[in-house]
């Protein structure tokens, strides 16, 4: 039998591959469950009246504070990060963040005074950035490139599944009245469970392949890469071999390269990578998400609703959710990335846009029809965002950086997120008294900007080996080998690689680019 070409080769899906990513999906429940339950403590009377919130002349001070810092937690623990995970590696950074989930969970569970609950939901903050990123970079690291954005949206799915719960959670402990004025501290507590079953489950999991050959570990990730990416008996047993090739040959070169801070933002084309994953998650904090998610009550207070009505819109919306999620699963590898997200941002500005509409109309009034169709809007406008934006950002902040940054770039996007947030969570709730439905238009003008940006400016990656990417950037000399070189016999044996001049590598990252 004639040796095969490894790029012609069709890998199947191992399911032990998809194990990992499950076990791993705890910490991305862990921050689903984390970033949203202070919605429903703050939402328990008990808690007010625990901490004597009713009484007190800075209550709102003091609750707009538990949610500044949970995100400014963020923004410093996220970019902290990466230090941690290029030196220790990406699974022990997943343990890192899930230990400080546990201990701030527990802690703010147990608070006896309010100057404890908010230096705690600064630790539960940082806990759940670096988580939300953590697992994504070892995810990303650990797929083959032909499901990449299939697999890495598990992430996405979980981390919904972590709101859904919560969202449950906080519906069903409206009604438990047997509780006291300590029935707010349950739901904090089960945040606990999530990371503590992480931390469980993370010594039977796999390292990274391609940190421990940066970290010079080669037989370790042969063995790893191998039985993650193939099935024994198959061609993608050759790809997996062909593709541990590539990746170790290319660690040789990322190993030489500069990985610091300072490398990043002054080489140009790691710079335009930075700024890429700054503007990803920037623009798709722009659909305005997290103010739908996390003021959701008040939006449907707003509309005339009940207050069991204000908790259950939130909880099926969130339900639906993660359904659109999954479905993202299935489409994400299918088109384009950069226009696959500009997509889904458009959509979610043209159902903003009909929602501000409906808004500045019929609210307040007893247009039945007309609530009803405001209601309808926020599941539609999940529609693009659950399918085509939540886990989709994910892989393509991973996709866009070398191995020797990818910690950096990813945790970068990541602390956008937070850093976002601050700026649409803390003005959400005066923007509603004071402009209303123009709120909206906050969102809209600037995500639809940045949708556009997106579709014509943003580079695709979807496919490509994480080892080729570079040739997009204008590195095609720092690129070792490309996966189309590869020639594996059939008892899985490296039998031949062409090499490439620069200029070849050039032309290749061209026509590359071109057919995209």
């Amino acid at each position: 039998m004639s040796p095969h070409n490894a790029s012609s080769l069709k890998q199947g899906l191992n399911p032990y591959n998809v194990l990992v990513l499950c076990f791993l999906g705890l910490g991305s429940l862990t921050y689903g469950y984390t970033a949203s339950i202070i919605g429903t403590t703050l939402g328990q009377p008990s808690f007010t009246a625990y901490f004597e919130l009713d009484t007190v002349s800075n209550s709102t001070d003091l609750i707009a504070t538990t949610n500044g810092l949970f995100q400014a937690g963020g923004v410093i623990g996220t970019l902290c990060l990466p230090w941690f995970a290029d030196k220790y590696g990406r699974k022990w950074a997943c343990a890192l963040s899930a230990s400080l989930a546990v201990v701030s969970g527990a802690l703010m569970a147990g608070s006896v005074h309010i100057g404890m609950f908010i230096a705690f939901r600064f630790v539960a903050g940082a806990s759940a950035f670096m988580i939300l990123a953590a697992v994504p970079i070892l995810m990303n690291e650990l797929v083959p490139g032909r499901f990449r954005g299939a697999l890495v949206d598990l992430h996405g799915v979980l981390l919904v599944l972590g709101y859904v719960i919560q969202g449950w959670i906080g519906f069903g402990f409206f009604f438990w009245t047997d509780g006291g004025n300590k029935s707010w501290r349950p739901p904090l507590a089960i945040q606990c469970v999530w990371p503590l079953l992480l931390l469980i489950a993370l010594p039977w999991l796999p390292e990274s392949p391609r940190w421990l050959c940066m970290k010079g570990r080669t037989a370790e990730a042969h063995q790893i890469l191998i039985r993650l990416h193939s099935n024994r008996n198959d061609p993608g047993h050759e790809l997996a071999e062909a593709e541990f090739y590539q990746v170790n040959k290319q660690i040789a070169i990322d190993r030489t390269l500069g990985s610091s801070w300072k490398d990043m933002f002054s080489k140009p084309s790691y710079r335009k990578r930075a700024f890429l994953a700054i503007g990803t998650t920037g623009i798709i904090q722009c659909s305005g998400v997290l103010v739908i998610n996390n003021y959701g009550p008040t939006l449907y207070r707003s509309l005339g609703f009940s207050p069991v009505k204000q908790l259950l819109y939130p909880a099926a919306w969130l339900v639906f959710a993660l359904g659109m999620n999954v479905a993202g699963m299935f489409l994400v590898d299918r088109f384009n990335r950069p226009k696959y997200m500009s997509f889904g941002v458009m959509g979610c500005m043209a159902t903003l846009i009909i929602e501000a509409a409906l808004v500045a109309n019929f609210v307040p009034s007893n247009n039945n029809a007309a609530l009803q169709a405001a209601v309808a809007m926020f599941f539609i406008y999940q529609i693009f965002y659950g399918a085509c934006l939540d886990g989709t950002q994910f892989s393509y902040l991973g996709e866009l950086f070398p191995t020797h940054l990818r910690a950096k770039g990813v945790c970068l996007g990541v602390s956008m997120i937070s850093l976002m947030n601050i700026i649409w969570l803390q003005s959400a709730p005066e923007a509603f008294l004071a402009i209303g439905w123009r709120f909206y238009l906050c969102f809209i003008i600037p995500g639809t900007i940045g949708a556009l940006v997106m579709w014509f400016v943003f580079p695709d990656t979807k496919g490509l080996p994480l080892e080729e990417v570079a040739a997009l950037f204008g590195d095609a000399d720092e690129v070792a080998i490309y996966q189309r070189d590869i020639e594996v016999d059939p008892e899985h044996h490296i039998v031949d690689v062409r090499s490439k001049t620069s200029d070849e590598k050039v032309n290749i990252a061209h026509d590359e680019e071109r057919g995209r």
